[in-house]
């Protein structure tokens, strides 16, 4: 089988799935850490928390609103933190 017929059967089984035809084979979904729940845990300020991160104020509060999600590697630390919070004074020591 080529490359383009393995591409179309893929998106052809892509466009069903999402039509409703047919049945993922998997769903993979990520648990959004709750920034302020979170952060509130550490006895830390939202602006302790956009220094450690490298972020700004305004980003950590448009999380703790959830009007926006973070993603990518803010996630990740977000992510480790909740499951090691002493990871967040590493951080923010450096």
């Amino acid at each position: 089988m080529s490359i383009f017929n393995e591409l179309k059967d893929s998106l052809t089984e892509a466009v069903d799935i999402k039509q409703g035809r047919k049945a993922p084979s998997r769903v993979t979904r990520y648990e959004v850490a709750d920034v302020k729940t979170l952060r509130e845990s550490l006895a830390i300020t939202q602006a302790q928390s956009a220094q450690a991160q490298g972020t700004s104020v305004d980003t950590i509060k448009s999380w703790e609103s959830k009007r926006r999600n973070p993603t990518g590697l803010a996630a990740k630390v977000l992510a480790t933190i909740q499951d090691d919070p002493e990871f967040y004074h590493q951080l923010a020591a450096h």
